[in-house]
């Protein structure tokens, strides 16, 4: 139901899981392993599998902090999306990379669910597709030392708010990894 003309693929989005942005989150090795699962099905099924990676000041290209972590790599040819701010498309390629692809649902992955994946399930709904967001696939390292609320209350306010998303000509839904349907067009039913 995209909005997006020609466009009835879908990919699976892995954002920012690097070991400096899940090193100390909650769930880390339960949200990596729903991910990981997620990517063996989508390549199994031919869906396109693309990663997103954040760098920053404190954070550079080429270090061991922003490398992906090792229970998740990207397999020759998927393209891997290299980004500075918290939306996956601003200033990337991202939109081209989706648009070669034909895709216009998205099923996203990865973190910091009050950041990157905020700004990048909202900023691909604005911008005409259909968002899945993985329920249990998504984490964010704790900041409640500076007023927020525990990850796991960010995670179910996301997951929450989410699901009741809605825009003309497109659908927005949440759904655990087991239940994610992948493929053409698909939804989770």
């Amino acid at each position: 139901m995209t909005t997006l003309e020609d466009r009835p693929q879908t990919a699976l989005l892995v954002v920012d899981v690097q070991n400096d942005v899940v090193g100390e989150a909650p769930r880390r090795d339960e949200v990596v392993s729903a991910i990981a699962g997620l990517v063996e099905r989508a390549r199994s099924e031919g869906v396109p599998v693309v990663w997103v990676q954040h760098s920053d000041e404190g954070m550079p290209q080429g270090s061991d902090a922003w490398r992906i972590v090792d229970a998740l790599q990207p397999a020759g040819g998927e393209p891997v999306v290299q980004k500075q701010y918290g939306d996956s498309f601003e200033a990337t390629d991202l939109e081209e990379v989706l648009a070669e692809r034909g895709v216009g649902r998205l099923v996203v992955t990865g973190a910091e669910t009050d950041a990157c994946i905020r700004s990048t399930i909202h900023g691909a709904f604005t911008r005409g597709y259909d968002v899945t967001l993985v329920g249990d696939a998504h984490t964010a390292g704790d900041k409640s030392a500076w007023g927020a609320p525990p990850v796991a209350d960010v995670v179910a306010h996301t997951n929450l708010y989410w699901s009741f998303q809605s825009a003309p000509g497109r659908t927005a839904e949440v759904v655990r990894a087991a239940d994610v349907a992948l493929g053409a067009g698909a939804t989770a039913g």
